[in-house]
């Protein structure tokens, strides 16, 4: 992690960039892949920092092209946000924070639930940047519906709030909590280390696929996957509504994701190599893809191994092509969240109340947060010099 101050345009990212590649003497012919969230600084088409790192890797290796993605998490966030749902957000948003942020009032709440016997004994808060929380904030807000409404009578708030008892725009509450829950769990799917990008762009088509699939039952009446919505009587009357609010973030789907289609091919390639017609694939890869699907224990070992060390098993003198485009699809990141993991560790260790934090210091305490290693720490100290008695 390297420190910007200052201007970050895409000249100032790059100068930093080229900096540390440089100084720890990573041959650039050797990128393949530069994973970003999109932002114009990146991306742009002249002076963007992609631009440039394409522009240096081509004057090294002129038959090498890097593969730029854009974060898949970042765009099927962008992609809910197509949803039209603001105006349950926000009443939702709004009442939670108007109990939540009030010491008095939240302690009467908890107490008020415990009273009354309640499925659970609190409300969850909802943060924008955390794009898990929201599904979680509006069904627990659903199953604690009943509560609120009886609590915000006793303090003779509930006209702050009329929301709660308007028959229509509950429905739409009720679609929102089941079409965030579906999000939810493909949100889960992406997340998390060691995730090959044929597996999160798989569940990311299949997430476009069911879509169109909730559309077309909704339209039929039929609200299997939506449980939430199928205990309103209301729901019946707002089907269209709703299958037209389903067929929007479908087409924003298709829209996005176009740099992960252009690699498509090569990622089902690799991923499911035994399956693969030989005819279909790149000439310098038929030969080697007969020799091995016609290999029954190479077929054990693809069955049996995970990908990385089925592919790195293989001979190179036997398969240098088809191991080398695995070795480049399988590097590959489909995601920024190992930075984003890391950002927040920064953000959590550089509080105000350590201010005196260098930029070296940064760098030792994100070295220690993230590392894999098991640090047998009373081995070091005892390795030390002789502590003085006051220590």
């Amino acid at each position: 992690m390297e420190s910007l101050k200052g201007k970050t345009r895409g000249e100032d990212l790059y100068d930093r960039v080229s900096a540390v590649i440089e100084n720890m003497k990573l041959p650039w012919s050797k990128l393949i892949n530069v994973t970003t969230d999109g932002s114009p600084n990146l991306t742009g088409k002249n002076v963007g920092l992609l631009r440039r790192i394409q522009n240096k890797v081509k004057a090294e290796n002129p038959d090498q092209d890097v593969i730029f993605l854009h974060c898949i998490i970042h765009q099927e966030s962008l992609c809910k946000s197509v949803l039209q749902l603001n105006h349950v957000v926000n009443p939702v948003v709004k009442l939670v924070n108007f109990i939540r942020a009030r010491g008095l009032l939240h302690r009467q709440f908890i107490t008020f639930l415990e009273e009354t016997d309640a499925d659970h004994q609190d409300l969850l808060y909802h943060s924008r940047v955390r794009w898990l929380s929201l599904g979680k904030v509006f069904q627990r807000v659903w199953e604690l519906k009943e509560e609120i409404g009886a609590f915000l009578e006793l303090l003779r708030k509930a006209g702050e709030f009329p929301e709660l008892s308007n028959k229509s725009w509950l429905c739409d509450f009720a679609f929102a909590v089941d079409i965030f829950s579906h999000m939810n769990e493909l949100n889960v799917k992406l997340q998390g280390k060691d995730q090959f990008v044929h597996d999160m762009y798989t569940n990311v088509k299949a997430f476009k696929s069911k879509l169109a699939f909730f559309s077309r039952q909704i339209s039929n009446k039929l609200f299997t996957h939506f449980p939430t919505l199928a205990t309103l009587e209301e729901a019946g009357a707002n089907v269209k509504k709703y299958s037209e609010s389903l067929d929007a973030p479908h087409r924003e789907f298709c829209r996005r994701f176009s740099d992960f289609e252009k690699i498509d091919k090569s990622l089902q390639l690799v991923a499911c190599s035994l399956s693969q017609d030989p005819e279909t694939a790149p000439e310098e890869l038929q030969l080697e893809l007969i020799d091995l699907q016609s290999d029954p224990v190479l077929k054990e070992k693809f069955n049996s191994l995970k990908l990385n060390d089925f592919y790195a098993s293989l001979g190179k003198e036997v398969f240098p092509n088809l191991q080398r485009t695995a070795q480049k699809m399988l590097a590959l990141f489909g995601s920024t969240y190992l930075c984003e993991q890391a950002f927040s560790v920064m953000n959590i260790n550089k509080a105000s109340h350590r201010s005196k934090l260098t930029d070296q210091h940064l760098r030792s305490i994100l070295r220690i947060a993230t590392t894999k290693l098991n640090l047998d720490f009373d081995a070091l100290a005892k390795k030390g010099d002789q502590q003085h008695c006051s220590h």
